[in-house]
């Protein structure tokens, strides 16, 4: 199995598809969100949705230098205004997407790359729906895996969702008889 998560290949495309999941979770999460919603700090939070925002940047930004063989030291930008937050989330995506679906040598392990910075931004894509939540603007949940996501697909154009689930439901799991 080791063999297939090598740097070209199957390894590869899955992790395309890994930053086309982010980039459509990310971005559901992102798109409407309420003025001052960078802003806003929960109870008992640490961070605020625009310090996430610039931290899902800053992994994106050193797993794509690490890849092209550069510095792996990890790096924190000052964060921009809400705007250009998300800007740069989608910058970084398409960047990162771009070299990997290059021919260019990959100098980084896939599984690492998936355990660490992959696993680390898609935890922080779900705090900030959480935040979201809590802020009174909740994102409808769906069934992702109905989802509209593909490799390559990473600006800030997402297609429609598959099949969300009613506000008004209040919950998360549908039951047995969801489709």
């Amino acid at each position: 199995m080791m063999a297939a998560m090598t740097s070209n290949g199957t390894g590869r495309e899955l992790l395309r598809h890994m930053l086309a999941t982010i980039a459509y979770r990310g971005g559901k999460t992102l798109r409407g969100a309420p003025e001052g919603f960078g802003a806003f700090l929960a109870p008992g939070a640490m961070n605020t949705p625009l310090m996430l925002l610039s931290h899902i940047s800053d992994l994106l930004d050193w797993a794509d230098r690490w890849c092209r063989g550069g510095d792996q030291k990890f790096r924190t930008a000052e964060p921009a205004d809400w705007p250009g937050e998300v800007a740069r989330f989608h910058a970084a995506l398409e960047r990162f997407d771009s070299f990997l679906a290059s021919e260019a040598p990959l100098t980084a392990s896939i599984p690492v790359l998936l355990q660490a910075p992959v696993a680390d931004i898609l935890t922080h894509v779900g705090q900030l729906a959480l935040l979201r939540r809590m802020a009174g603007d909740p994102v409808l949940g769906e069934a992702y895996r109905l989802a509209p996501i593909e490799a390559g697909r990473v600006r800030t154009e997402q297609g429609s969702p598959g099949r969300e689930f009613e506000r008004d439901k209040g919950a998360i799991w549908l039951g047995p008889s969801a489709k």
